[in-house]
């Protein structure tokens, strides 16, 4: 099962769902993936600005596979949550295509396999897609208001305001989902849990498209 958790914006809490998912369903023996898209001249093999050219390729992701739980960082932190492996995926801005067969490389050796990103769905159909929202945020990412529609279900950060004040985001595209209210620190309640654990059965992920068999090489 590929799982995806998505937000509208950043720092609302979707490594600490992932971290919670994973905690409270250890059965599904997790693979974590966390995704993260640099801007512009941003390396995605460094994280720090670098004279690399992205439409060359020269640098066209980086993937590293987190082996230390104790570590501040979020792959650590979902190894310290449970999870049998964890990765941290960097790419350049709109890039993510060059990893796909590393991304397939993993799901493929992998029982269960949850991702922090929106963008993953430009590639992949995950059998469960869930968005953090915060609706005192009024940042909403374009990649999130593109998915928007697909989500199955809404985690929503109660902090005591009913309605949001996003700009452009049409109220049909998230009101008539299923929400889960949650407060910090627990980000996953039992019913946000119930809601993945039905979903646990033999199954692998499908791509969304062709675009599975793009070539890439490997990060530097």
């Amino acid at each position: 099962m590929l799982v995806a958790v998505g937000g509208h914006s950043r720092n609302i809490g979707k490594t600490s769902v992932v971290a919670g998912l994973i905690r409270a369903i250890p059965e599904a023996g997790w693979t974590a993936v966390k995704i993260t898209q640099f801007g512009h001249s941003v390396c995605s093999s460094k994280g720090e600005t670098c004279q690399c050219q992205p439409a060359t390729l020269e640098h066209p992701y980086a993937l590293s596979e987190e082996v230390d739980p104790s570590g501040q960082g979020d792959t650590c932190r979902f190894l310290a949550a449970g999870a049998q492996r964890s990765y941290w995926l960097r790419t350049a801005a709109g890039q993510l295509g060059n990893a796909l067969p590393a991304l397939n490389s993993i799901l493929q050796s992998s029982r269960n396999v949850i991702v922090e990103s929106n963008s993953i769905l430009q590639f992949f159909k995950p059998h469960l897609y869930v968005v953090v929202l915060d609706f005192t945020i009024e940042d909403f990412k374009p990649t999130s208001l593109e998915y928007l529609d697909r989500a199955d279900a809404l985690i929503v950060i109660e902090r005591g305001k009913q309605q949001p004040h996003w700009s452009g985001v049409a109220r049909r595209l998230w009101d008539s989902k299923p929400q889960f209210y949650v407060m910090p620190p627990q980000y996953v309640t039992d019913a946000v849990a119930g809601l993945v654990r039905a979903q646990l059965k033999p199954s692998t992920a499908s791509p969304a498209d062709s675009g599975m068999t793009s070539t890439t090489r490997d990060p530097d």
